[in-house]
């Protein structure tokens, strides 16, 4: 999480614009005129006569649960596909703050608000994150299989059509404003386990279906590297669950894992311990059992009852619209480096995508076309965009050997890196900070990156963003 003051101490964030056009996203070198990149909505399709719009959202998770509810509440005709009704990603299920008030979360489906965060290094270093938060401030720690269920029942309490299905694949229009037909297997019928295979027209997908998008696939949108996690809940005595019950703890060093961090993350009655990596999958699970070894004496005598492993992406997919087809969430790629966070994203980049159908169709009444859609990648790539590349060039400099990894503790334990992480991570807003701070921080950083032997390329790979 100690991401945007640390950059700031290196360079001074320039604004950026990030354009698809069919093929790669591009981030400008240097600020650009708005207007060459202003994509308006069209709202000249036709009207519909004797019926709304209707759209399929592919994926019942943070993303298309939060895209069906404003879809539907738009005047949107939609149906939204979820095979798995009760799954349980592994997912360290933190939540900003912003997305408990944006997102209307009800604080009884909140497990634990954390409002401790202990990192430890590789040579068990252990840094008190959190010491500036106030009273009313805190991290969420959510299930995702409670999370998720709540967000599609809101869905279709708004009018949304939840179909208990698999998306197999779908047929591309050949004509404009033709239907996609998509083909699915519908599991809502009790007489049949194997579900029975349906199709369906629609006017527009949302791909909400994660890292192995098959909308994703169906669109030609790219392939990209994914970060294997691997989650273990561990029921442990109430004595060491107490040790737990407003603490969260991120491990780094090369035993858990060369590339990303392991975790031990409360929830109701038990926590959830994990790891990832997107070099060494094949030994996902030496770093897990490094991971609980770190954590031994804390969660000694629990009893694992749950283990989940799912990819997470790494980056942004190449393609994220085509036509009358959008990608959100994992399935477009929007998860942060370092932190490996997605749920707030998710859920955001659902509702800028429904809002903008919502907006182009007039509510439902008119015929969208790929200028409405690429409204939501636009408005997406001008708020975020800097965002991700600050948080990539950040893993590589950080997370690239135990000598930066100590170095990135040690700075965590500043003061001011907290105030302004949290800041970030729990408003999702990069705030202004003091220059003189950030220029002690700036020495500050560099200084543990030489104590630390890792100060080699850093500033060339900073370089790539101012």
């Amino acid at each position: 999480m100690a991401s945007i003051a640390l950059m700031k101490s290196f360079v001074g964030l320039r604004h950026s614009t990030a354009v698809d056009n069919h093929s790669t996203a591009v981030v400008t070198k240097h600020t650009v005129s708005a207007h060459k990149y202003c994509i308006k909505a069209s709202k000249s399709g036709p009207k519909l006569a004797g019926r709304n719009l209707k759209v399929a959202v592919v994926g019942g998770g943070p993303a298309g649960g939060s895209a069906a509810e404003t879809l539907a509440k738009g005047g949107v005709e939609t149906i939204l596909f979820e095979r798995k009704l009760d799954n349980c990603k592994p997912c360290g299920g933190a939540i900003p703050l912003c997305m408990v008030r944006e997102f209307e979360i009800p604080l009884d489906i909140i497990d634990r608000r954390v409002t401790k965060m202990k990192i430890i290094s590789p040579s068990n270093v252990v840094v008190d994150m959190g010491r500036i938060l106030q009273p009313h401030e805190y991290v969420g720690m959510v299930r995702r299989e409670v999370l998720d269920s709540y967000l599609r029942d809101r869905a279709a309490a708004a009018g949304a059509a939840v179909v208990n299905g698999l998306f197999l694949k779908m047929d591309l229009p050949e004509e404009k404003n033709a239907p996609y037909v998509l083909h699915y297997t519908d599991y809502s019928s009790k007489s049949s386990g194997s579900g029975e295979k349906k199709t369906m027209e629609v006017d527009a997908v949302i791909g909400a279906d994660g890292a192995n998008s098959r909308v994703a696939k169906c669109i030609d949108a790219g392939d990209y590297e994914c970060t294997l996690a691997f989650q273990e809940r561990i029921k442990i005595p109430d004595s060491k669950m107490k040790y737990y019950e407003n603490l969260a703890e991120m491990y780094v060093g090369d035993d858990v894992s060369p590339d990303f961090y392991g975790w031990v993350f409360p929830k109701s009655d038990h926590v959830a311990v994990g790891t990832g990596t997107v070099t060494h999958k094949a030994d996902i699970k030496k770093f897990q059992t490094a991971t609980r070894n770190r954590a031994q004496n804390k969660i000694q005598g629990g009893k694992i009852i749950r283990v989940e492993a799912h990819p997470i992406p790494e980056h942004p997919r190449r393609r994220r619209v085509l036509e009358r087809v959008a990608l959100v969430g994992d399935a477009a790629g929007y998860v942060t480096k370092c932190s490996g966070e997605g749920i707030y994203f998710a859920a955001k980049s659902g509702r800028m995508c429904a809002e903008a159908i919502v907006e182009g169709s007039e509510n439902g009444k008119r015929m969208v076309d790929e200028s409405d859609l690429r409204v939501y990648l636009e408005k997406w790539d001008k708020t975020y965009w800097v965002t991700y590349k600050v948080l990539e060039v950040l893993h590589k400099v950080f997370y690239r050997s135990n000598p930066a990894r100590e170095a990135f503790v040690e700075m965590c334990g500043d003061e001011y890196v907290q105030k302004m992480t949290f800041e970030s991570y729990l408003y999702k807003r990069v705030v202004a900070g003091n220059p003189l701070d950030d220029l002690k921080l700036a020495v500050k950083t560099i200084a543990s990156l030489v104590r630390a032997n890792a100060f080699g390329k850093e500033m060339e790979e900073l370089s790539i963003i101012n």
